[in-house]
């Protein structure tokens, strides 16, 4: 590509109409020629102000439209703007992201210096950001991905966040777009969505690069800082890494009999072990510490509760 490509911005999104309007405000203003861009918001079914949202940015210099996806799930969404897309390349991004007007060109240019085709998708920097505040013992679980400092391919074992990732559009269309057994399902944060797509890029022999300065701020509100919505994350993304390790054994012709059974008596024994430190923590009254590891044991838990229904077939 000699010049800029054209771009595609998509955006799932599920009730959350007023961090919609705040993403919205930077991508419609972002540094890039009108006839090249246009952006998407697949909203998933939600019961607020969703498309009114959408709607007021109808005079923005990038208007967004509005799209309805019936079928509950962010990558069933992921899936209808890849459909849609008229862009060559296709932006993935997260409801509640703020975005400087520079970040659209930097995340591309690394595709538009790839006259090879040998990149399939490039990430941007994600860092989270807590308008609300933030307890010490959440932050923890919080940081940027700094794959690396300067621009460039990633490392096979690092998988970047869906919440600023473009793609080829006909790499991602080729390689069967988005896993639907994975990914966020209204209230459920059943993640891991990204590996999926990634894995079967590099099989297929892509690059993945990372564009730090491609950066935007990933927003946890405080209803993510609870003790509650922590442990569901953990528990229903320890379920996400059970059921994407199945669908890459059975992508592979492989049996994930072993790899299942061999993580049952580790996570029992963290069970315990987190279990038991949580009570501790408590007693010696070390909140923060008893929450953390609370939260491990709610993963482990995760583990325990998907393995045995993955291997009797059972998503």
């Amino acid at each position: 590509m000699s010049e800029l490509p054209k771009v595609t911005i998509a955006i799932p999104t599920y009730n959350r109409a007023p961090w919609l309007a705040q993403t919205l405000q930077g991508l419609t203003t972002q540094i890039y020629p009108a006839d090249r861009l246009e952006i998407l918001i697949i909203d998933n079914n939600s019961p607020d102000n969703t498309r009114d949202i959408v709607a007021s940015f109808a005079h923005a210099p990038h208007p967004p439209r509005h799209l309805l996806e019936t079928q509950q799930g962010a990558n069933f969404a992921r899936n209808r703007a890849l459909a849609e897309a008229q862009g060559e390349i296709i932006v993935y991004g997260d409801d509640d992201i703020l975005t400087p007007p520079d970040w659209l060109g930097a995340l591309v240019q690394p595709f538009v210096g790839d006259t090879d085709r040998k990149i399939g998708a490039v990430a941007g920097e994600v860092v989270p950001v807590f308008p609300d505040g933030c307890p010490p013992w959440v932050r923890s679980f919080h940081g940027p991905q700094a794959f690396r400092p300067d621009t460039g391919s990633t490392e096979d074992h690092q998988v970047p966040m869906s919440a600023n990732l473009a793609f080829r559009r006909d790499v991602l269309l080729a390689q069967g777009g988005w896993d639907t057994n994975v990914g966020r399902k209204g209230g459920r944060v059943f993640g891991g969505e990204e590996n999926g797509p990634i894995r079967r890029l590099r099989r297929a022999g892509y690059e993945i690069w990372f564009a730090p300065r491609a950066s935007v701020q990933h927003q946890m509100p405080a209803a993510r800082t609870t003790l509650r919505y922590v442990k569901r994350h953990a528990f229903d993304s320890a379920c996400s890494r059970v059921v994407g390790r199945v669908a890459m054994d059975r992508e592979e012709g492989k049996s994930s009999t072993g790899y299942l059974l061999s993580r049952l008596p580790g996570n029992f024994f963290k069970l315990v072990w987190f279990g038991l430190l949580a009570g501790l923590n408590t007693l010696v009254l070390q909140p923060g510490s008893a929450k953390k590891s609370l939260v491990r044991c709610w993963r482990s838990c995760g583990y325990l509760y998907q393995i045995p229904r993955s291997m009797f077939g059972r998503i």
